[in-house]
């Protein structure tokens, strides 16, 4: 069986741990290329090489967002879709999605480019209307900050979202192919002690856990994370990431080859393999 990794970064943790079981089990593992005229590229490229079984898509780029889509069209599955993990980049959509489906999302308005943004009752969140890797997600609490803000990002297309008063930790839910993983980390908007993005072991309610199962129907995606709140009455929403990274959780490489596998061997019994 032949695995491809659409990535940028095949050394991530829990890429190469994935890899290392796949290739345990008897399967290659290829990482393939998308930049500017990869397309030709051999092993499963979008331009007419033999498909592998099944890919796994970690990188959000245009570029490799454009090879997901054609590989799709050449009936090869993907992990996530090209459609599922592009939707995941625009806050608007993704907070549109989740609030017509009774998820409870934070309440997420567009708001244009940051240095032309309108009057907002402080506190408030800005974030990138466009998720990416250290995209802008900022807790402004006054004319000032706000000020300082825009001088730094003064044309970035922005989302304001309200301030859930939490206590200092964001929880932290990845889901792989069903299985629930998570953590809490000291919140980047928090003024509390800890050091930012530090990690503490936590356990998620089942209620927390069927939240985060509930996003992957709706979102139609197989890995994912979903970050949550306390909110006054009950969890909030704030972010959904596609194929996030899953640092250190036990059992989620493990999870990540299973599902690999699951899917491959499902198009093995419902398509010809390219």
């Amino acid at each position: 069986m032949r695995v491809g990794l659409i990535t940028g970064d095949p050394g991530h943790p829990v890429l190469a741990a994935a890899a290392a079981v796949l290739e345990r089990r008897g399967c290659r593992v290829e990482v393939v290329p998308f930049g500017a005229g990869a397309g030709g590229a051999g092993g499963g490229g979008a331009g007419g090489g033999s498909l592998a079984d099944v890919y796994l898509l970690k990188a959000r780029t245009p570029q490799a967002l454009a090879l997901a889509r054609e590989l799709e069209r050449r009936g090869a599955p993907v992990v996530n879709s090209a459609a599922a993990t592009e939707l995941c980049q625009d806050r608007v959509r993704m907070a549109g999605l989740a609030r017509g489906a009774g998820l409870p999302f934070a309440a997420t308005l567009a708001a244009g480019p940051l240095g032309e943004l309108p009057g907002q009752e402080y506190p408030f969140v800005v974030k990138s209307r466009h998720s990416r890797r250290h995209d802008l997600v900022a807790l402004v609490d006054g004319a000032a900050r706000l000020r300082e803000l825009a001088g730094q990002w003064p044309q970035e297309e922005v989302v304001t979202q309200p301030y859930v008063r939490g206590n200092g930790w964001d929880q932290k839910l990845w889901v792989v192919d069903g299985q629930v993983f998570a953590a809490r980390r000291r919140s980047e908007l928090s003024s509390g002690d800890g050091e930012s993005g530090s990690a503490a072991e936590w356990e998620p309610s089942a209620r927390r856990a069927a939240l985060a199962l509930r996003v992957g129907e709706v979102f139609g995606l197989q890995v994912y994370g979903v970050d949550l709140l306390d909110g006054a009455a009950e969890p909030v929403i704030v972010d959904v990431n596609a194929f996030p990274g899953v640092r250190g959780r036990p059992g989620a490489p493990e999870a990540l080859a299973g599902l690999a596998l699951r899917v491959a061997g499902e198009r093995g019994r419902f398509g010809a393999s390219g």
